[in-house]
C-alpha cells in the first residue's frame, strides 16, 4: 500500500516537472505544453481555411509564392520574371511577350519585395506588385486571377532593389537604383565613379489601374547606393523615403571603403512638389528605351510597347523636392508608422536604433536647419529631425514593422532575432530569437496605416536554417517562422520552409480576396484571334511551312483529335481552347518531342505551343492535367510526312474528317 502510494505521488508529479525542465530562459514554454499550445493556434481542421493570404517572394527564382497563414501551407506559386513550366508560362506564345526587355528575351530575376496596392495607406486587395532587381522591372499580378497581368521596365537604373513601395492610394510605385551607373550610359573608366556615375528614384503611375503603368517621372540624385524605401502616410502622405549607403562614392571593396563616413542618409523625396514641377514644365526629356508589357484577359495574350524616353527631375532645378536625413551608415530598411509620424531607419553597423519624426523633419526644413547642400539636395541637423533612439536593442537591424498597438518589430540579422519595443517610450519590451540570420519580417498590414487584427502574427524571414529541417544535400531549405504577438511577449508557433530565398511578404485577410477570386473565362468573351470557341470552329490550316491547328479540349477528348499532312520542318502552332466553364477544371496539352513546355489552359482561355517536328513519324499528343475519369483516353495522334510529300491536310474526330 506504501508503495502505491510512492508510486501514485510520482505519476502526479512527473508532468509538472517534465513542464518545468522543458521552460526556456526566455519564459516562453517549449514542452509538451507550449508546444499543444503552439499547435492548437496554427492547426487548421480538414476542410477549413486559413485566415490569411501571404504572398512571399521567390527571390532568385523570379516568382511569388502564395502561403495560409496561420497553416504555414503552400498554395500556389505565381510566375512573374521567371518561365514555369507547370502553367506554361514563358513558353507558350502568349506569355512570351511579358519577359521582353531591352536587354532581349530576359526569363529570370531576382524578385524581392511583394507590396500590395493601397486605399487609403491600406491594403485593398486588387493587386500585388513585385520587383525584378537584376533587370530592373516591376510586374503587376491581378489577385482575381492570381496572374502576372504587367510587366514594366525601368530605364535609367541598375538593381531595381528599392521597389516597389506603393503610396498611399497607389498613385505611385517609388523604385530607386541600388547600383549608381553612368546616365545616360556610357563607356567611362570606373575609377571616375565621383564624377561620372548616378542615381535614380523612378515615379511609376498608374498603379491602381490594370495595362496604365509607365514612367511618370524620374529624379537624378547623386551617385550613391539606394537600398530600400517607403512611401508615407497619413501625416507623411505626399513624401517617399529612400535610404542609401556609400555616400562615400566609391567603387570596390565598399566593405571597407563604402563605412568611412559616420552617417549615410535617408533621401525624403516631396512628390507632390515633384508634381509641380512637373506640371510647370520644369524637367529634362531624356531618350530612354524600355518595355511595357501587358497581358489581356479577354484576348488571353500579352502585347509589348516599347516606349523612347522619360521625364527627369534635376533637384537643383528643383528646390524643396529633396533632402538628406542623416542616419546611423550602412542603412538598410526605411519604415514608416502606421500614423505616417515616425521613420525608422536601420544602420546596419550601429548599436542603436535611430527613429526620426516627420513633423521634426517639416519644421527643420522651415527653420532650414542645413548642414550642408549636396548637388542641390540639403542634409538636415541629425539632432533636428531626431523623434528618439531604441539603445541597443540587437546586433544588425534589418527591418521593421508595427502592430496598430504602439510597438515597432525590428529583425536583428547578425544577433538573430525579433526585438518588440515601444514608439512611445523607445524601451525594449521584447525579444526572441529566430533561427536563423533574420533578414525581414512581415505583420499582415504591419507595413500599412491598418495592421491586421492590431498585429495577431508575425512572420520572420530567415537566411539560414542549419539544424531546423532534415538536411537536403549542400544547400538546406530556407525558413519562415510564425509568431504569435497578440499578447505581451510573443511566441513563436510553427517553422515552415518556403522557396528560396524569401526576401519579403505581405499578408491580407483570406476574406477580401476569397470572394473575389475568377473561377472561369467565359467563352464569349474570349477574344483571342486564334480561338476556337466550340467545336464545329475547329479546323487546322496551312500557309508555306506554317501550320494553325485550331484546337478545342474539354472532358474527355481534344477536337481533332487525329491530324495528317504535317511535314518534317513545319512549325506547328496549336492553339488550344478549353471550353469548360466550370470552376478548377483546366486541361493540360502537350505532344511528343515539343521542347519547350506544356500548355496548363484554365476553363475559357485559348493558348499556343508551338512545335517543330523533324523527324517522320505517328506522334501523340495528350492531356497533362488530370480532369476526369477518363483523363487517360484524353489523346490524339499526329501524323508527320517527309516534306517532299503530296499527304492532304486533313484533321478529324471520330467519324468526321475534314480537309483543305
Amino acid at each position: 500500500m506504501i508503495m502505491n502510494r510512492k508510486f501514485l505521488t510520482f505519476l502526479l508529479i512527473l508532468p509538472v516537472l517534465f513542464i518545468h525542465t522543458r521552460c526556456n530562459q526566455g519564459g516562453g514554454t517549449t514542452g509538451a505544453l507550449g508546444a499543444s499550445n503552439a499547435a492548437e493556434k496554427v492547426y487548421i481542421a480538414p476542410g477549413e481555411k486559413d485566415k490569411y493570404y501571404a504572398f512571399m517572394s521567390g527571390g532568385y527564382s523570379g516568382q511569388v509564392s502564395v502561403y495560409g497563414l496561420p497553416s504555414g501551407r503552400l498554395f500556389r506559386v505565381i510566375p512573374v520574371f521567371s518561365q514555369d513550366p507547370e502553367k506554361g508560362y514563358g513558353y507558350n506564345e502568349e506569355t512570351k511577350p511579358m519577359l521582353m526587355t531591352t536587354y532581349g528575351f530576359i526569363p529570370w530575376d531576382d524578385a524581392h519585395h511583394p507590396k500590395l496596392s493601397q486605399t487609403n495607406g491600406v491594403h485593398d486587395g486588387k493587386f500585388l506588385f513585385i520587383n525584378g532587381n537584376n533587370t530592373p522591372r516591376i510586374a503587376r499580378i491581378d489577385l482575381t486571377t492570381f496572374e502576372t497581368t504587367e510587366i514594366i521596365q525601368i530605364p535609367n537604373s541598375a538593381g531595381c532593389h528599392a521597389s516597389p513601395y506603393p503610396t498611399e492610394n497607389t498613385e505611385y510605385l517609388v523604385a530607386g537604383t541600388r547600383f549608381s551607373v553612368p546616365i545616360p550610359q556610357e563607356d567611362v573608366p570606373i575609377n571616375s565613379y565621383k564624377e561620372n556615375f548616378k542615381g535614380t528614384f523612378t515615379f511609376i503611375s498608374g498603379g491602381q489601374e490594370h495595362g496604365a503603368m509607365d514612367i511618370a517621372f524620374q529624379i537624378l540624385v547623386p551617385g550613391y547606393d539606394y537600398d530600400l524605401a517607403h512611401s508615407g502616410k497619413g501625416v507623411s502622405h505626399g513624401w517617399s523615403f529612400f535610404t542609401s549607403y556609400n555616400v562615400e562614392e566609391e567603387n570596390t571593396l565598399l566593405e571597407k571603403t563604402a563605412s568611412q563616413y559616420d552617417k549615410d542618409y535617408i533621401a525624403a523625396v516631396n512628390w507632390k512638389k515633384a508634381e509641380e514641377y512637373i506640371e510647370q514644365g520644369k524637367f529634362r526629356e531624356m531618350p530612354a528605351e524600355y518595355y511595357h508589357n501587358v497581358y489581356s484577359d479577354r484576348t488571353h495574350s500579352a502585347t509589348s510597347e516599347i516606349k523612347k524616353s522619360v521625364k527627369v527631375l534635376i533637384p537643383e532645378e528643383c528646390p524643396g523636392m529633396v533632402y538628406y536625413l542623416p542616419t546611423p551608415k550602412s542603412p538598410h530598411g526605411v519604415d514608416v508608422s502606421p500614423t505616417g509620424e515616425y521613420i525608422v531607419g536601420s544602420g546596419k553597423l550601429s548599436a542603436d536604433l535611430t527613429v526620426h519624426s516627420f513633423e521634426k523633419m517639416i519644421q527643420a526644413i522651415e527653420d532650414e536647419k542645413f548642414d550642408e547642400v549636396i548637388d542641390g539636395i540639403p542634409v538636415l541637423n541629425y539632432d533636428a529631425v531626431l523623434a528618439g533612439v531604441v539603445q541597443q536593442p540587437g546586433l544588425g537591424p534589418l527591418h521593421t514593422e508595427f502592430d496598430g498597438r504602439g510597438n515597432a518589430y525590428t529583425t536583428f540579422f547578425i544577433s538573430s532575432e525579433v526585438v518588440k519595443w515601444s514608439l512611445e517610450t523607445y524601451e525594449v519590451l521584447d525579444r526572441q530569437p529566430s533561427y536563423y540570420s533574420v533578414g525581414h519580417l512581415m505583420i499582415p498590414g504591419g507595413g500599412s496605416a491598418k495592421p491586421w487584427e492590431n498585429g495577431e502574427y508575425l512572420v520572420a524571414l530567415n537566411k539560414i536554417t542549419k539544424d531546423r529541417y532534415l538536411p537536403t544535400g549542400p544547400e538546406l531549405a530556407h525558413s519562415a517562422q510564425l509568431y504569435d504577438i497578440s499578447g505581451d511577449k510573443m511566441q513563436l508557433l510553427l517553422d515552415f520552409p518556403t522557396i528560396g530565398e524569401p526576401h519579403y511578404a505581405q499578408a491580407i485577410p483570406a476574406s477580401i480576396l476569397a470572394e473575389n477570386q475568377v473561377q472561369a473565362f467565359p467563352l464569349e468573351e474570349n477574344e483571342h484571334p486564334y480561338a476556337a470557341v466550340r467545336e464545329s470552329e475547329t479546323k487546322v490550316e496551312r500557309t508555306g511551312n506554317e501550320v494553325h491547328v485550331y484546337m478545342t479540349t474539354i472532358r474527355s477528348h481534344f477536337a481533332p483529335d487525329n491530324i495528317e499532312g504535317i511535314k518534317a520542318g513545319d512549325k506547328v502552332y496549336f492553339h488550344v481552347t478549353n471550353l469548360e466553364q466550370d470552376w478548377d477544371v483546366p486541361h493540360g496539352f502537350a505532344v511528343l518531342g515539343n521542347n519547350n513546355a506544356e500548355l496548363l489552359i484554365m476553363p475559357g482561355q485559348t493558348e499556343t505551343l508551338v512545335w517543330e517536328p523533324q523527324n517522320t513519324g505517328v506522334y501523340p499528343f495528350y492531356c497533362t492535367d488530370f480532369c476526369s475519369a477518363l483523363h487517360q483516353e484524353m489523346q490524339g495522334y499526329i501524323r508527320v510526312s517527309p516534306p517532299e510529300s503530296d499527304i492532304k491536310l486533313t484533321w478529324g474526330l471520330g467519324d468526321e474528317v475534314f480537309g483543305e
